[in-house]
């Protein structure tokens, strides 16, 4: 993305209270991505293999009904495609495939822990490049949220580090960090419904290409597994991995970003971590400790500090 479009006037409150909901109501869409593809893993299915299912079949299903009931949204003017190919490679695809290698070769709660390091990497292109000057209570309230994170991840769990993962981690977070900003941009000029159809149908040409359909053992969705109290088909859970933290959370994030800033979306999605901790208890038996109870309220602490200092910031 090299061209900078027009920063759109600070949203009113009421407008703000909009986007806070609907980037909490993204963030804990997303939350669920953890839960309902774990088990297609326990199956047998690669990370990748999911990826390209979850984001192929949101693709497809977001080009089906968008053409169906909104043609006009998926009409693309010629300047428009470089931002839409950074949307597809960076927001869609490039978060997942980096922070999938970055799991594979350092320990989850680092790999989390760099991911969810975009909102000081937002903060800080705020800064330098759009020369916004940001209050000291906004770095304190991120520096505050990035402490919590570090406790719900339980960082300090595992000691080997990879030079491989550690970047891919970076990558994972310089992509979301790319999903927030170029998202906030490209909502001045497209719905957020086309947007997303064609930032999912782009990153599903490019993770697709990594681990083509022709790959997958598709006789595993067939299996049942186990899943809170029940023991639901892997398609099932799959069906619902398209719908839930990918269809639905992606079009609630980017229509948040027609209400609030991407600095202060980034940190309100950060309640992510905390959300997926929970469903990961609930319905995985995944335990939680007692600092990751405590790393949760500081996470929100900090995102609330966020929130309401950043009242006029674009």
């Amino acid at each position: 993305m090299t061209t900078e479009l027009p920063v759109t006037a600070a949203p009113g409150e009421d407008h703000r209270g909009r986007g806070i909901l609907l980037v909490l109501l993204a963030a804990v869409f997303f939350s669920t991505s953890g839960s309902l593809g774990k088990p297609a893993m326990v199956a047998g299915m690669t990370p990748e293999q999911v990826a390209a299912i979850r984001i192929g079949g949101a693709g497809l299903l977001l080009a089906a009904g968008t053409a169906i009931l909104a043609p006009r949204s998926l009409r693309v003017r010629r300047g428009e495609w470089p931002m839409l190919l950074a949307y597809g490679l960076l927001g869609v695809a490039g978060t997942q495939l980096m922070y999938f290698i970055a799991t594979d070769r350092i320990p989850v709660g680092i790999a989390i822990l760099l991911e969810f390091m975009s909102p000081v990497l937002i903060a800080l292109w705020v800064r330098v490049v759009r020369r916004t000057r940001l209050p000291g209570a906004l770095w304190g309230g991120i520096a505050l949220a990035m402490a919590g994170l570090a406790l719900v991840a339980q960082v300090w769990q595992g000691a080997v580090l990879d030079a491989l993962g550690l970047l891919a981690g970076l990558g994972a977070a310089v992509c979301s960090a790319g999903y927030f900003l170029i998202g906030e941009r490209a909502v001045a000029r497209r719905d957020p419904l086309g947007l997303v159809t064609w930032g999912m149908v782009i990153g599903a040409v490019i993770v697709g290409a990594l681990a083509p359909p022709w790959t997958v053992h598709w006789s595993l969705a067939a299996r049942s597994v186990p899943f809170g109290p029940w023991t639901p088909p892997v398609w099932l859970l799959l069906a619902a991995l398209v719908l839930a933290p990918t269809v639905i959370s992606y079009l609630l994030g980017i229509s948040a970003l027609r209400h609030l800033p991407a600095s202060v979306a980034s940190v309100l999605g950060l309640v992510e971590p905390v959300a997926t901790a929970a469903f990961a208890w609930a319905l995985l038996g995944e335990s939680l400790a007692w600092p990751q109870a405590f790393g949760a309220l500081l996470l929100l602490a900090g995102a609330y500090v966020v929130q309401r200092k950043s009242a006029g910031i674009t």
